[in-house]
Formats: C-alpha cells, sequence, structure tokens
C-alpha cells in the first residue's frame, strides 16, 4: 500500500444559523468566508491563515452537540497577541491566556454556539512545526 501525504485537517463544527456563525468567525475572530453552499445557505468553509473550519447547519432542527470541552485546537504564534486582539473586539475569553502542563501557552473562546475554540502558543516546537 502506498503512502500518501496528509496536508492538513479541518474541524466540523455543527452550528443552528451558518450565517450568524460565520458573521462570528469573520468579524470577531478574524477569519475570512470561503464561501457558502446551499439554499438556504447550510454550509461554509472559514478561514485565517493556513487554518480552516468547516461550519455545518444543524439539518434536524436539534441542539448542537457539545464536545466534551475543546471542538477545535488551533495553533497560533502568538496566545497573548491574539487574546489581546479578541478581547478588544469584545469575544468572550472563557479561559486564560495561561501555561499548561502539555507545553503550549493556551486560551479559550465560545462560539455562538457554544463551542469552544482553543488558541494555543507552542512553547517548545520541534522542527516539524507546533503541536508535532
Amino acid at each position: 500500500m502506498a503512502n500518501s501525504k496528509m496536508y492538513r485537517s479541518a474541524p466540523v463544527l455543527q452550528v443552528r444559523d451558518v450565517v450568524e456563525s460565520a458573521e462570528f468567525y469573520r468579524e470577531k475572530l478574524g477569519f475570512e468566508t470561503s464561501g457558502f453552499w446551499g439554499e438556504p445557505p447550510c454550509f461554509c468553509i472559514v478561514g485565517r491563515d493556513t487554518v480552516t473550519i468547516f461550519l455545518d447547519q444543524s439539518r434536524d432542527g436539534g441542539a448542537t452537540p457539545i464536545n466534551q470541552y475543546w471542538a477545535a485546537y488551533v495553533y497560533v504564534e502568538d496566545a497573548d497577541a491574539l487574546c489581546d486582539e479578541y478581547r478588544a473586539k469584545g469575544v468572550e475569553i472563557v479561559r486564560g491566556p495561561a501555561d499548561a502542563p502539555y507545553g503550549c501557552r493556551d486560551f479559550d473562546v465560545r462560539d455562538p454556539d457554544g463551542h469552544l475554540v482553543c488558541f494555543g502558543q507552542d512553547l517548545q516546537p520541534t522542527p516539524a512545526g507546533p503541536g508535532l
């Protein structure tokens, strides 16, 4: 069996209103919207730098699932600077920034659907990159 290189992954977050969620990620977290799909819109891709998140509207009308804790963990260059940027935009900072026992300095934000997204700075990155 041949090995195939993997490039990156994208968490898929189930949301109540894909347009509202995309606006939060764009206006508050600095992501760009790469497009909406469906009529009315039910799916959206947002991204910032090399990070991509898929927003998928709940199709059954039920409550959006909440992860045990984080829905996504995003590695960043400077956790404190990013946290300051988000605070200035009125983003709810749930925790941090703080140094964690796993070698990162990170903080958590809550999106409109209750998903916790963590933004973390790897304090001792390897040559392969943060988190590796």
